[in-house]
């Protein structure tokens, strides 16, 4: 499972598992010594944790002061108990979306200043997959045809206060019409645009690191599928 908070990539492990080698610079053992700020530079495997120690590090990655940590993995010891950790904490919401494809191009929104795809909350007895085609076809004014399965994400981000987790399940699409394509103005979406590899390259520059997480997610799929 992996979660986004404030951007940061966290990933939780079973108590047998563990991010693969080269994936972290630094090791904490939360059962023989004390999580602190300092021990969260760059790429960090904190084994051993309890939900005590998890709600540390929730904590340190929600502060206001910037943490020098670029990606975080950690081992639990009770998987089951940090999930209901997790959805006592965060109010859950259920969203999809997708990644449209164009021949060689995808579809790319500009939205609250950054590059994102399009997505959208999951209404009451609909489908994951329902949702993210109405979504698509709502926010940029396209047809779509539904494809594969890319991943799920889940960020977090607060309203009214209120702690929110997503869950957002991402598929790959194909587009049957852009002829009537214009950005959503009631979803806060400025600009449209279709973009090569290159171009989206320098877009996820400017954009979070769950839709990185997709493009990542979507190419082993392809690459998966490719070898088959």
């Amino acid at each position: 499972m992996i979660i986004f908070i404030n951007d940061i990539p966290v990933s939780i492990y079973k108590t047998e598992q563990g991010p693969a080698e080269g994936n972290y610079n630094h090791i904490i053992d939360a059962s023989i010594e004390p999580i602190s700020r300092a021990k969260l530079i760059h790429h960090v495997w904190v084994k051993n944790v309890h939900e005590p120690e998890f709600g540390t590090l929730l904590e340190f990655l929600n502060s206001k002061v910037p943490l020098g940590i670029l990606s975080l993995h950690i081992t639990v010891h009770n998987y089951d108990a940090i999930k209901e950790f997790l959805r006592l904490k965060y109010k859950i919401i259920k969203a999809a979306g997708g990644l449209v494809r164009k021949k060689d191009k995808f579809l790319m929104i500009y939205r609250m200043k950054k590059w994102d795809l399009p997505k959208g909350k999951k209404e009451k007895r609909e489908a994951f997959i329902d949702t993210a085609v109405r979504e698509i076809e709502e926010e940029c004014n396209i047809k779509v045809k539904l494809g594969p399965k890319i991943c799920t994400t889940w960020h977090t981000y607060t309203m009214n206060r209120r702690a929110m987790l997503k869950k957002t399940k991402w598929y790959a699409m194909d587009l049957i019409d852009d002829s009537s394509m214009k950005p959503s103005a009631e979803e806060d979406i400025e600009d449209l645009r279709w973009m090569n590899p290159k171009e989206v390259y320098h877009a996820l520059e400017h954009s979070y690191r769950s839709i990185r997480h997709v493009f990542e997610k979507y190419y082993e799929l392809m690459d998966v599928k490719s070898i088959r």
